[in-house]
C-alpha cells in the first residue's frame, strides 16, 4: 500500500528538489563563465594593424579578386575605413611547417605584423606516399608538425604579435569521412588545436567549418567541385567560407564586394 502523503510533506519534497535544480543549474552556468574565460580573446582590430597570412598555395592563391585575402581585406576596409589596416599575404606553393620556419624571418617577422594568421597542414599530410620499397615519405611527421608550430608561434609572440592558428580544411570533400587522407589529416588538425590551446592562441577551425558545409551541402557526396575546384584548393565558395570564419576571429562581419565590372 502507497503511503499518502501530507500537505506539508509534499511542499517540503517539491522545494528540495527545486533547490537541487537551481543549484545543478548555477554550477553549469558558472562552468560556462569559467570556460568562456579561458578561450583566448579575439585581437581586437586597431588603427595601422598589419596582418599576415602565413601559409602554402592556398593562401598564395588567396590575394586573387576571389581569394580570402582579397574578401577579408574589403570587409575590414567596409568596416574600419579609418583604421588603415594593411593585409599581407605569405603564401608559397607546396609548402609545409618547416618550409614556414625556414621562411619565418624574411616573409613575417621582418613585415612587423601585429596579427598572424597561419594556415598549414594539407601538404603535411599530403605528401605522405610511399616509395618503391614501401616506405613512406615527403610529409610531416607529427612530432615535427607540433614542435614546428611551437616553434613559429613563440617567435611571432616574441616580436609582439597575436598569432591565430587554423586548422587544415580538406584533401577531398566527401562528406562521410572516406577522403583517403581523412584520418591522417583529422589528427593533424587535433595536433593544431592542442598546440593553439598551449600556446594560448585564438583557434579558427576550418576543418570543422568546412565538414560541417560540406554535410548540409553535398549531398551527393561529391570528391571536389563543392568548395575546392580540385579536392584541395578552393573555389569561389571555399573562399568565402574562409573569409567568413577568418572574419569572426577578427570581430568583423562579412561583406559581399560588388561584383566585378563588365569588360567593355
Amino acid at each position: 500500500m502507497v503511503p499518502v502523503l501530507n500537505l506539508n510533506t509534499r511542499r517540503n519534497i517539491m522545494f528540495k528538489r527545486l533547490a537541487v535544480v537551481t543549484a545543478a543549474t548555477m554550477l553549469l552556468s558558472i562552468n560556462t563563465i569559467v570556460s568562456a574565460a579561458d578561450e583566448p580573446k579575439a585581437p581586437a582590430l586597431k588603427k595601422a594593424d598589419r596582418i599576415v597570412f602565413l601559409g602554402d598555395s592556398i593562401t598564395a592563391g588567396a590575394t586573387k579578386p576571389q581569394g580570402f585575402i582579397t574578401l577579408i581585406k574589403h570587409s575590414i576596409e567596409t568596416a574600419h575605413k579609418d583604421l588603415g589596416i594593411e593585409t599581407i599575404g605569405a603564401g608559397v606553393s607546396g609548402n609545409k611547417v618547416p618550409n614556414l620556419q625556414a621562411r619565418l624571418q624574411k616573409d613575417v617577422l621582418d613585415k612587423k605584423p601585429t596579427i598572424v594568421f597561419i594556415y598549414i597542414g594539407i601538404n603535411d599530410v599530403w605528401h605522405w606516399k610511399k616509395n618503391k620499397d614501401g616506405v613512406m615519405g615527403g610529409g610531416t611527421t607529427k612530432e615535427n608538425f607540433e614542435s614546428g608550430l611551437k616553434d613559429i608561434i613563440g617567435k611571432i609572440n616574441a616580436a609582439g604579435a597575436r598569432v591565430i592558428l587554423c586548422t587544415a580544411t580538406v584533401i577531398g570533400e566527401k562528406n562521410d569521412g572516406s577522403n583517403e587522407r581523412d584520418k591522417m589529416l583529422d589528427e593533424y588538425c587535433d595536433i593544431s588545436r592542442k598546440v593553439a590551446a598551449e600556446t594560448k592562441s585564438h583557434m579558427v577551425d576550418l576543418r570543422k567549418a568546412f565538414i560541417d558545409y560540406l554535410k548540409a551541402n553535398n549531398k551527393e557526396n561529391k570528391p571536389k567541385g563543392v568548395l575546392t575546384g580540385d579536392s584541395v584548393h578552393l573555389n569561389a565558395q571555399g573562399n568565402k567560407l574562409v573569409a567568413e570564419e577568418m572574419l569572426k576571429a577578427l570581430d568583423v562581419k562579412f561583406v559581399e564586394p560588388p561584383p566585378p565590372a563588365a569588360k567593355k
